[in-house]
């Protein structure tokens, strides 16, 4: 009876499988939200597979919040794996406000430092792929992942320069010469580079809980 009672409850590796899943849709949001960056009539259909990458990161952290009420052993603390659940979401949820700015405003050309800012949400998705892979054998690539996780940091400052100079870049681009610029599009462009920069941010956030585990737990 005993045994059949545990057969029910979640194994560990089954938490480990969904921060898998879950990370996985921030790859695949950074990925259509690079392609949405190259403007054109694809771009509604981009901003369109954020939306759904966003439905499946709600689906996946869903179930690992469940597991972990139902669940008398996890990997690590209860409060670690919430707040990891919750960073990883909260990621996506950037990249799906981003496009929500994006389908309102129906814009269809972007800025070379926007495309810069979404390379960069690539490479961070990598990374994050890669470090949360490593959890199960947290010991014994403590070194690889205080690596990733400092990467990924150093790419949340190149975010905030190349935001600083996609800034500029805007506002000499729709100052005018008399004062008369279009502000308009000056206002819209700079709440994409501030979504896009905080989509970074939301990585670094991923890190940042990464690394605090890793503290509890070596």
């Amino acid at each position: 009876m005993l045994g059949w009672f545990q057969a029910l409850l979640p194994k560990e590796d089954n938490f480990f499988r969904l921060f898998d899943a879950h990370a996985a849709t921030l790859v695949r949001g950074a990925d259509a939200l690079r392609n949405a960056l190259e403007g054109g009539d694809e771009t509604p259909h981009w901003c369109q597979k954020i939306v759904d990458h966003e439905h499946e990161a709600d689906e996946v952290a869903r179930e690992v919040l469940f597991a972990v009420r139902r669940s008398f052993i996890t990997p690590f603390d209860r409060s670690d794996i919430r707040g990891l659940t919750n960073s990883l979401d909260d990621t996506v949820d950037q990249m799906q406000k981003t496009a929500k700015v994006i389908t309102l405003y129906e814009i269809r050309t972007f800025e070379p430092h926007m495309r810069q800012l979404a390379d960069i949400a690539v490479q961070a998705g990598a990374l994050t792929v890669e470090a949360v892979g490593l959890l199960p054998t947290m010991r014994k690539n403590h070194a690889r992942l205080n690596e990733l996780t400092e990467r990924i940091a150093r790419l949340e400052s190149q975010s905030d320069d190349l935001y600083d100079d996609g800034m500029k870049a805007l506002y000499t681009a729709h100052k005018g010469r008399n004062g008369d610029g279009d502000a308009l599009a000056f206002v819209i462009g700079a709440k994409v580079y501030e979504h896009l920069e905080k989509v970074v941010d939301r990585f670094e956030d991923v890190a940042n809980r990464i690394n605090g585990v890793l503290v509890e737990h070596l």
